[in-house]
């Protein structure tokens, strides 16, 4: 009787383990609009999530051009998603993994699933969305908004994000705009 009662505990603090180990972080659901400039030097763009210390844990995505080599000609290009990546030293299959052509106009939705970019499971803790847009030429903009990976409140969560500019004041500003991220726990 007393081996049927251990095994019987033994297995139902496993399942308790397995079932916290396997219980999802949450989704964070990334949201902007774009609109497409005209002129050189335009329309790159990368959204990435950083951990607490500031390592890129994850891209969700990063322009075509910038991110199959467009950088090593024009350095301007998304700098600090492309020094934070460590884009010169991935691979083709990885790049292809996380990029794509500029896109149309409109409302652009990206989502993180709370992986790493290996597709496992960070811990619970702080993280930062990232949006870094270069405008023209030396001209960028980024947005940042914390969220807490694993908060247990159940309540969705809900951030807009403010610009931060460099560069000259420049009429193409509006590229990138409403940007809003969402967690669900």
């Amino acid at each position: 009787m007393k081996k049927i009662l251990f095994v019987f505990v033994f297995c139902l603090s496993f399942s308790r383990v397995f079932a916290q180990s396997s219980a999802s972080p949450g989704m964070a659901e990334i949201s902007f609009s774009f609109k497409r400039q005209s002129g050189f030097s335009t329309n790159q763009f990368a959204v990435w999530i950083e951990d607490s210390r500031g390592t890129l844990v994850k891209t969700l995505f990063a322009t075509k051009f910038t991110a199959g080599g467009g950088y090593a000609r024009r350095p301007m290009s998304i700098p600090l998603w492309v020094s934070k990546s460590g884009l010169s030293s991935l691979d083709k299959k990885a790049v292809d993994g996380f990029s794509g052509a500029t896109p149309r106009n409109g409302t652009l939705n990206y989502s993180w699933d709370g992986t790493d970019k290996n597709g496992i499971r960070l811990a619970p803790g702080e993280y930062r969305v990232f949006l870094e847009g270069t405008l023209k030429e030396d001209n960028k903009v980024l947005y940042s908004v914390p969220i807490t990976l694993g908060s247990g409140t159940g309540n969705p969560v809900e951030r807009e994000a403010r610009p931060e500019y460099s560069g000259s004041r420049t009429r193409e500003r509006d590229m990138l705009g409403n940007v809003k991220v969402s967690y669900r726990p």
